[in-house]
C-alpha cells in the first residue's frame, strides 16, 4: 500500500493543492502537468516510481482547481515558477526534501521546468522534459530555423487562446474543444471516457478554462516585468542533466524541430533524447510504463553522478 498525504498551500489569496506519495526517506519526484490537462495524467506512472524507491509529489497547476481560481489573480509562468518554489520549501519544512529533486514536467510542466531549473540548478539533481524541446543557446536555435514555420501552424491554437471568448470555447458542451484537442495531438491514442473525465471536469468549469487561457496571455504580456524575467528564465540555456522525451505521433509539437534543438552537442552537462514510437503528446498517459522506465533509468544514473 502506497502512502498517500494531501497538501494545501495558501498563496496569493488561492488554495493550491498536491498530493505526495511514498516513503518520507526517499529521494524526491516532483511530476508537474501541462495543459489541457490535470494531475491525472500521471496516474499509472507515480506508482512505478514509488515502486522504484522514490517519493513522488504531484501538484496541481494553480487554476485548475476551483479554489485556485481569483480574476485578480496571476496565471503563468512567473507564478507558476513562485508556487513550485513555495512547494519545494514546504516539502522541505515537512523534512520530505533533504537534499535535491527531480524535476520532471509536461508541456506547461516541461516550461515551468525549465525555467525553474534556469535559475535554480543547484536544487535538483535531475529534469526530464515530455514533448517540449529543451532550448539551446541562441545561436543553435538559429540553425533550426527551417523546422519553425510548422511548428508555427501546429502552435495556432495559442492565437485562440488570447481570444475573450477562449474559455466558453474551452467549457461549452462538457469541454468537448478540450477533447478535440487531446485528439489532434494523440492522434494514435484511443483514450476512454476515464482517461478524459477528470479533464472533461476541469474544463468544463469556465473559471478554470479562464485560468488555463491566462497563461498563454501572460506569456506573450511581456511589458509586465514578471512576465519578462520568467521568460528570460525560460530563454537561458538548460544547465541541469536533461532527458528529453517525446512522442514520433505528437500533433502539437514538430518533431523534426524537437529533434533539431534537443542535440547533444548543444547541451555539455548532459542530454538524453527519447523519441517514442506510437505515442502523441499525453506520453505519460499513453505509455506510462514505458515513461516511467526512462524516466527511472535517467533518475538513477543522475543520482550517482550528483
Amino acid at each position: 500500500m502506497i502512502q498517500v498525504e494531501q497538501l494545501t498551500l495558501n498563496r496569493d489569496g488561492l488554495t493550491l493543492h498536491g498530493t505526495l506519495y511514498g516513503e518520507a526517506d526517499a529521494s524526491l519526484v516532483v511530476l508537474i502537468h501541462g495543459f489541457p490537462d490535470t494531475p491525472h495524467s500521471w496516474d499509472h506512472v507515480y506508482p512505478l516510481l514509488v515502486k522504484a524507491g522514490y517519493q513522488v509529489f504531484v501538484p496541481w497547476l494553480r487554476g485548475y482547481t476551483q479554489d485556485s481560481v481569483n480574476r485578480q489573480a496571476h496565471y503563468g509562468l512567473a507564478s507558476a515558477l513562485a508556487d513550485l518554489a513555495a512547494w519545494l520549501e514546504l516539502l522541505k519544512a515537512k523534512e520530505r526534501l533533504k537534499n535535491k529533486a527531480h524535476l520532471v514536467g509536461h508541456d506547461w510542466g516541461a516550461a515551468i521546468a525549465m525555467s525553474f531549473a534556469s535559475g535554480q540548478s543547484e536544487a535538483l539533481h535531475s529534469m526530464s522534459l515530455l514533448a517540449v524541446p529543451p532550448i539551446p543557446n541562441l545561436k543553435d536555435i538559429v540553425k533550426a530555423i527551417p523546422n519553425f514555420p510548422r511548428q508555427l501552424y501546429m502552435s495556432s491554437y495559442m492565437l485562440l487562446m488570447q481570444s475573450r471568448f477562449a474559455e466558453q470555447v474551452l467549457s461549452r458542451n462538457n469541454a468537448g474543444f478540450v477533447e478535440k484537442i487531446w485528439r489532434k495531438w494523440s492522434p494514435t491514442w484511443n483514450f476512454t471516457e476515464s482517461d478524459f473525465s477528470p479533464t472533461r471536469a476541469a474544463f468544463q468549469n469556465p473559471n478554470i478554462a479562464w485560468a488555463a487561457t491566462r497563461y498563454y496571455h501572460n506569456l506573450f504580456a511581456v511589458l509586465n516585468s514578471d512576465n519578462l524575467r520568467a521568460n528570460r528564465h525560460l530563454l537561458s540555456p538548460v544547465t541541469t542533466p536533461t532527458l528529453a522525451l517525446a512522442g514520433l505521433d505528437d500533433g502539437c509539437m514538430n518533431i523534426r524541430l524537437h529533434q533539431a534543438l534537443a542535440q547533444t552537442s548543444y547541451f555539455p552537462q548532459g542530454i538524453e533524447s527519447v523519441y517514442v514510437p506510437g505515442c502523441g503528446h499525453f506520453l505519460q498517459a499513453e505509455q506510462p510504463n514505458i515513461i516511467a522506465q526512462y524516466l527511472i533509468q535517467h533518475f538513477q544514473k543522475t543520482d550517482r553522478s550528483t
